[in-house]
């Protein structure tokens, strides 16, 4: 009866399994970055089932032959030094397979910082997520327009995902599209996706950042080109432009429903590179201000150096 509840436990468990595999959106890829990265983690369980198959098997092999029913009462066991062979064998094996995952993981990771294959030739169009507590603003500089809590994207064309927070730091993920970047304040990480099917994809901030974080989820929805650049235009001829009072309002406010706007708030607030990035966000650096500040200092110095020196050589004259 025992053996009758554990097979059907086990058999219970892999039916679990099989019939959640259709919503493991990380399986499910829509894109040759999501794809890459499916595929490092199927073989990546087999390798590992591989690993538990061979341990099982063994487990059972020994637990048969040299159960202590089988030997005689007085049976004792030959002393043994160990074997060599042995030893280099439980010792190489898991090396190699170490290796094996070590290589497929940092080719991947390599492979996954750049544009997919097939689309080096394209632009990239260039989107900036950017995150606040508890939403997530889109910047499109190239068409001029700005979405809060969705992203349209058009299909068969490399997305450039530049990641950056006015806040704690957050995890940009679209399981279909592709694996997930950090967006940190003062500085700005690149993400590279490309969508090759229409659809609508969940997004979320995949890092705890504090009691909203759970809700900070957004919609990708991939489209054609044609029915991109529609949007576009309908996004430029009907939505407000965004102000730098309607921004900062955003910032402060906890959670907001979708937004679209006609302008982005690039044009009054730049992102965190180049001559923006680090602490600067657009003014004086550190080291001008520092320079600044050390050069003030001096020149205080000198001059109450040279009045302190008049003065005392008046007293000294007098």
């Amino acid at each position: 009866m025992k053996r009758k509840g554990l097979l059907l436990a086990v058999f219970s468990a892999f039916l679990v399994l099989l019939t959640g595999c259709n919503s493991l959106a990380v399986l499910n890829p829509k894109g040759p970055v999501a794809k890459t990265q499916s595929n490092v983690i199927l073989f990546s369980i087999l390798v590992m089932a591989l690993i538990l198959l061979v341990v099982y098997v063994l487990y059972i092999f020994m637990l048969t032959k040299y159960r202590a029913s089988k030997a005689a009462p007085d049976y004792e066991p030959p002393h043994i030094e160990g074997s060599k062979w042995l030893e280099i064998t439980w010792i190489t094996i898991p090396v190699i397979i170490v290796a094996i995952l070590s290589v497929v993981t940092v080719r991947t990771t390599n492979a996954l910082d750049k544009v997919p294959a097939g689309y080096e030739d394209q632009k990239p169009l260039v989107i900036y997520a950017s995150s606040s507590n508890w939403k997530w603003h889109f910047s499109y500089p190239e068409e001029g327009i700005e979405t809060v809590n969705y992203v349209n994207i058009p299909t068969h064309r490399p997305v450039e995902f530049r990641l950056y927070s006015y806040g704690p730091i957050t995890s940009f993920w679209v399981p279909q599209l592709g694996g997930q970047k950090y967006a940190m304040s003062d500085m700005v990480t690149k993400l590279n996706l490309v969508a090759e099917h229409e659809g609508s994809f969940m997004g979320k901030n995949s890092n705890f950042s504090g009691e909203g974080f759970a809700g900070m989820e957004f919609e990708v929805l991939a489209m054609s080109t044609a029915k991109y650049d529609e949007w576009v235009n309908d996004v430029k001829n009907t939505a407000s432009k965004l102000t730098e009072e309607q921004f900062d309002s955003l910032l402060e406010t906890a959670k907001v429903g979708r937004q679209t706007y006609s302008s982005t708030h690039l044009e009054f607030r730049p992102a965190p590179e180049g001559e923006h990035g680090g602490h600067n966000h657009g003014g004086a650096s550190a080291d001008d201000s520092q320079a600044d500040h050390s050069e003030m200092d001096h020149s205080e110095m000198d001059m109450s150096d040279s009045e302190h020196g008049e003065a005392d050589h008046a007293s000294h004259g007098n």
